[in-house]
């Protein structure tokens, strides 16, 4: 049963509860911007999922864009560099690096935190309590001058999809600062999509705190007690695979200045072809400048990712792909809303070898599209 009534409303009523949203600033409707879905997760039951974000559903990379360039419009125009901008695995990796990318700022760098440990020098760790996996590790930048503009940052962006409680950029902030790695701080900005945290983090940082998002509100969960707890799988897991990321850490887990816009250089579309490129996990952004290039070519593309995030389907999840994940760890991953639609030709982009991509998922994808290609970042 569902009540959405669009505009500044929202209600949904799910198998375990009722979750009523309303925004108080922004001019989406909020029906535009989310749906909601069950999470297969004890501590929270319920899920934001973006009509603009690329992960959970399909959407064309023009969409994506518009969403970082609202976002960026909203900076301040004195922000002081160097900047240091942080997007949360894994959801928000792709949302970071496109706020980071339309930002242009002069002094900046992003980073990325990872559940993928890489060979590098830990900056922090923190935890992100309520979620499906909970630790995160931030490294270092790999080279000179991005240490400098982390080291000497006046200001910091942390960008994540969605702030429900603020509780996971408090435990961010608290780790960074611990690190003693940003002794120049003097300003803080969160980027959301969307942001029912009733600022926070504000309350409770000694920096001045900025607040951007396409909308703001609050929300109240009527949870059924008599609803059985969901089980979750076993996906919290923040180690190495047996499988090696084999692509290039050109795009934030050490660190990036310029984007590499170098994959998939080869692939070309026409017009008349319908295409989805996925990304896989963590590796988004390289995923998304290839459709995004593709969409321009005149095709009609869709960009969205495998994930680690367990949701039931029904609701704002209307198919739903499962198999194990590319990087040897032995978890399930999804792939979400594209079982039921139908592409001409689909991508789909790793960090790893080919040969690590579970043939159920190929299996499933060859359904959905006579032709489907992996692309590896090398």
């Amino acid at each position: 049963m569902s009540n959405k009534t669009g505009g500044t409303l929202y209600r949904q009523t799910l198998s375990c509860g009722t979750i009523q949203v309303e925004s108080t600033q922004g001019d989406y409707p909020l029906d535009a911007l989310f749906d909601i879905a069950e999470r297969r997760n004890p501590k929270r039951a319920f899920l934001f999922v973006s009509k603009v974000l690329g992960r959970h559903i399909p959407v064309p990379p023009s969409v994506m864009r518009q969403a970082y360039r609202q976002l960026a419009g909203q900076f301040p125009q004195d922000i002081a560099g160097p900047v240091l901008v942080i997007g949360m695995a894994e959801t928000a990796v792709g949302l970071g690096a496109g706020v980071f990318d339309t930002l242009r700022h002069q002094d900046a760098v992003y980073l990325t935190s990872t559940r993928h440990p890489v060979d590098g020098e830990l900056l922090c760790e923190f935890k992100e309590e309520h979620s499906h996996a909970t630790d995160h590790l931030i490294y270092l930048p790999d080279s000179p001058e991005k240490r400098r503009r982390v080291h000497d940052a006046r200001t910091l962006v942390l960008v994540d999809d969605e702030a429900t409680t603020g509780n996971t950029f408090i435990n961010l902030l608290s780790a960074l600062r611990a690190s003693g790695a940003l002794e120049k701080l003097e300003r803080v900005v969160v980027v959301t999509l969307t942001d029912w945290s009733g600022d926070a983090l504000r309350q409770r940082c000694p920096l001045p705190v900025e607040s951007l998002s396409l909308v703001k509100g609050h929300w109240q969960w009527h949870a059924d007690p008599d609803a059985p707890l969901p089980v979750m799988p076993a996906v919290n897991v923040t180690s190495r695979g047996s499988v090696p990321i084999v692509g290039r850490q050109s795009w934030g887990r050490l660190g990036m200045i310029e984007s590499g816009q170098d994959l998939g250089r080869h692939i070309t579309v026409s017009a008349e072809e319908k295409v989805l490129v996925l990304g896989s996990g963590e590796f988004v952004w390289e995923p998304f400048l290839l459709a995004e290039r593709l969409e321009a070519q005149g095709a009609t593309v869709l960009y969205s990712s495998t994930t680690r995030s367990p949701i039931a389907t029904g609701f704002a999840i209307q198919s739903a792909i499962a198999f194990t994940d590319n990087y040897g760890l032995g978890i399930p991953n999804f792939v979400y809303n594209v079982a039921h639609q139908q592409f001409d030709r689909i991508l789909l982009c790793t960090e790893t070898p080919a040969s690590s991509v579970d043939t159920l998922l190929l299996n499933a994808l060859a359904k959905v599209a006579p032709a489907v290609e992996i692309v590896t970042y090398e």
